[in-house]
């Protein structure tokens, strides 16, 4: 069973209870003394409203299927710090107006109903700068453990992530922030031809990521005041510093911005060339002359994987099948070659 199919199933249990609770809370109240005298209608009715009031609870919560912790935490702060300051309030108005007590009542509602609203909206306004929200705590307890590894936009352009995470090479949690996401949006959104397809290419990968229920993918809302007028880069780096993460990417100055802040970056390209295989001086392959090469009687092929082989007396066995024998590799920053000679 699916992480994601056991969550729902658990969600419905609880409503399921839910409802059998409020039934239970519906006969109750209709049981109590004053109420139980009335007519047969109005017993119903107060059973109906308090069914009612449940179903309704629970048609909002599957109505706001996206909720934000961050939001539900800021209000549920303002409501505790607004009730706080209600009964602070209440208190000293009883103790100056000590005979009127309808005043008292209706002035501590009224200025309840304001300081809430009020607690509220300066939470709501000013979260990202309190480090004691809920969501930032309940984030660092998920990623503990192994070090979560922060995607970047040209990491999921690339698309070879998707294979990497398949085949368990990276195993640990996958971080996706929101600006990179945005940064991926306007890419797709992008007036010329090449970058709108790269850009939709790489929210085609996001997305069968996020569905694949066997890979750990988090959206990472946060983004600190500080970040604000940042470019993406360095907003990179300084979450991943924040998370104690790895970078991945392709971009390779990115990579040279993260050593620099001491952060762990993973280049796919690296990956791509550590995992060719490696030829020694003397070994014999198996290839097909595709080209000419540049020099008088070379030939050229090409590997799977794109290495390119320079063949010296190649050029007379062009779209033919033969053995070489490697003399020289050379690493280059745009990949490997290879040097060889006809048997």
């Amino acid at each position: 069973m699916s992480k994601y199919r056991s969550e729902a199933l658990t969600i419905l249990f609880v409503r399921c209870i839910f409802i059998l609770v409020a039934a239970g809370l519906g006969v109750q109240m209709i049981r109590t003394e004053g109420i139980r005298d009335q007519p047969v209608w109005i017993l119903w009715l107060t059973f109906a409203i308090v069914m009612l009031a449940a179903i309704g609870t629970i048609a909002i919560d599957v109505l706001f299927k996206h909720k934000r912790l961050d939001v539900i935490t800021a209000i549920y702060f303002g409501l505790i710090i607004g009730l706080f300051l209600t009964y602070i309030l209440r208190l000293a108005l009883a103790s100056v107006l000590t005979e009127q007590t309808a005043i008292v009542q209706v002035a501590g509602l009224i200025f309840g109903m304001c300081i809430c609203y009020g607690c509220i909206s300066v939470l709501m306004q000013t979260k990202d700068d309190f480090r004691f929200i809920i969501p930032y705590v309940e984030f660092s307890r998920e990623i503990k453990g192994a070090r979560p590894y922060v995607l970047d936009t040209s990491a999921v352009i690339d698309g070879r992530i998707a294979d990497l995470v398949n085949a368990h090479v990276f195993d640990s949690q996958l971080v996706m922030p929101r600006f990179v996401i945005k940064e991926l949006q306007a890419i797709a959104d992008s007036s010329d031809r090449l970058r709108r397809m790269r850009g939709r290419r790489g929210l085609d990968i996001l997305n069968g990521l996020r569905n694949n229920d066997e890979i750990d993918l988090k959206i990472f809302d946060h983004e600190d005041p500080e970040w604000s007028n940042q470019p993406v880069d360095i907003k990179l780096v300084f979450l991943a510093k924040e998370l104690d993460g790895r970078i991945v990417t392709n971009d390779y100055n990115l990579n040279k911005v993260a050593k620099l802040h001491d952060v762990a970056a993973i280049n796919l390209n690296d990956i791509a060339n550590a995992l060719k295989p490696q030829f020694l001086p003397g070994e014999s392959i198996e290839v097909k002359v595709i080209k000419p090469g540049e020099e008088s009687g070379q030939g050229v092929a090409y590997l799977e994987d794109g290495t390119m082989i320079v063949i010296e007396g190649g050029r007379e066995h062009i779209n033919q099948i033969i053995h070489i024998t490697v003399t020289s590799v050379l690493q280059t920053s745009a990949g490997r070659m290879v040097f060889g000679k006809v048997d």
